[in-house]
């Protein structure tokens, strides 16, 4: 049975977790968002997420783009075992953009699969 992705084992969260991935140099990009990908030893994926204040001011929209995003990654988990994930988004959306995003979110993992 593959974990939950809200537990604790599957989220990126201490600095060292996120400099180690950033460290690996691995990057691929989109117009809204940039996957940051290392390989793990585990036989699940873990993920961190990035949105900074210049990308949008206001902490609701923020949060609406990480859970957007954490509930796409969940239904794609079986496809990114073996993966540390950190999401920078680097363009800001909002309700009417999903779609586009959902389109974005796959067509990433199509290419971290290669």
């Amino acid at each position: 049975m593959l974990h939950n992705l809200q537990t604790k084992l599957t989220k990126l969260t201490k600095t060292d977790e996120f400099s180690s991935v950033f460290n690996f140099r691995k990057r691929l990009s989109s117009q809204h968002l940039s996957f940051h990908y290392q390989p793990n030893t585990l036989s699940l994926f873990r993920l961190g997420m990035v949105v900074g204040k210049k990308t949008q001011k206001l902490a609701v929209k923020r949060n609406y783009m990480r859970r957007v995003l954490r509930e796409l990654m969940r239904k794609k988990q079986e496809q990114l075992l073996n993966f540390d994930i950190v999401i920078r988004i680097q363009k800001s959306f909002y309700r009417n953009d999903f779609v586009e995003i959902e389109t974005e979110v796959d067509q990433m993992i199509a290419r971290l699969k290669k």
